[in-house]
């Protein structure tokens, strides 16, 4: 069983009315409702509805109402003011795409210090329903505003696991949002029963918490990570850079693989001050045993240099970008 964020259920609308004007007029606005048959509730001077009624309401609410002392949240998220409402329907489409699993996964190859190939990231790649591409910097907004990041989550890990099958002895770094996941029990056990039923080894399976650098909850975290590495799995960091809160942050973790940051990758060779940031997360990556990987590498001479240095594993546009079929099978 799902929980409602997990899946695409119908959005719940919370209004709130602030206002003597707009608390006058509740009335008027359940009566409107109920006569084009729209299921509401109210408790004091809030409301609640499904989409249909929330779409009803908004027309109501520009016509005869303070909209600056309306506010709507849905399902239990943060309030906002009701001048977003009609963002959210505009973003109706990103329910379609999760719904339909409209997605797959592309490998970009991370190689070793002899650029032999260790493993591949699996990066998500999302289209509509005429085959056009979606692009990151769409979708997760759009899941974001509809309240949708958790169930997007969801079919994008459920969708690495069965594009990590053909890799065979090759681990796959799967990328995940730790404030997509309420309870790692309950939010992960779906993960874990695929990679199962589909014989995958947990020991092939990295899962990498993306955006390291803006967790708050590092409690919430570490009950994440602790799921992951009871069933077998390992785990990684992503984007670490020099950030006092990232690089402490690996101590209480201690990740398998800790990712360099591109910014911090690029034009290594020659930049004193990157130099001085690689430096210190090799240092902190040796101290908590994690094995350092620099991310973003396009030219050689920063692959020497950090090479050099004792860096481990390797990934960017140098050894393979994002493709289709794992390097191997495509040669």
């Amino acid at each position: 069983m799902e929980c409602n964020s997990c899946s695409v259920a119908s959005l719940k609308f919370e209004i709130k009315f602030d206002g003597e004007t707009n608390q006058s007029s509740l009335g008027q606005i359940i009566d409107h409702l109920e006569r084009r048959e729209i299921t509401i509730s109210r408790k004091e001077s809030v409301l609640q509805m499904d989409e249909k009624g929330a779409k009803e309401f908004l027309d109501f609410c520009n016509h005869f109402l303070e909209t600056d002392k309306v506010m709507f949240r849905i399902n239990r998220e943060k309030w906002q003011p009701v001048s977003e409402m009609e963002h959210v329907f505009d973003m109706e489409w990103i329910d379609d795409v999760i719904s339909n699993e409209r997605l797959i996964c592309h490998y970009q190859p991370i190689v070793t210090e002899t650029e032999e190939i260790f493993a591949y990231e699996l990066l998500s790649r999302f289209n509509n329903a005429d085959g056009s591409t979606i692009y990151p910097n769409e979708i997760f907004p759009a899941a974001k505003s509809r309240g949708r990041l958790y169930a997007l989550d969801r079919i994008c890990r459920m969708t690495a696991v069965k594009h990590a099958v053909p890799l065979k002895d090759k681990k796959a770094f799967i990328n995940f949002i730790p404030t997509s996941i309420y309870s790692p029990e309950f939010c992960l056990r779906s993960t874990t029963s695929l990679a199962n039923q589909l014989g995958v080894n947990p020991k092939q399976l990295v899962f990498e918490v993306v955006e390291t650098e803006k967790v708050d909850d590092v409690d919430h975290l570490k009950k994440i990570l602790a799921f992951y590495k009871e069933k077998g799995f390992q785990y990684a960091l992503d984007d670490v850079g020099e950030g006092h809160s990232t690089i402490e942050l690996l101590a209480e973790l201690r990740p398998h693989y800790m990712k360099l940051d591109m910014q911090y990758v690029q034009g290594v060779a020659t930049d004193a001050a990157k130099q001085e940031v690689a430096l210190k997360f090799l240092k902190k990556a040796s101290e908590v045993g994690s094995i350092p990987l620099a991310e973003g590498v396009e030219e050689k001479a920063d692959f020497e240099w950090l090479k050099q240095q004792g860096y481990k594993l390797f990934q960017g546009y140098l050894f393979g970008k994002p493709a289709a079929a794992p390097l191997e099978m495509a040669r």
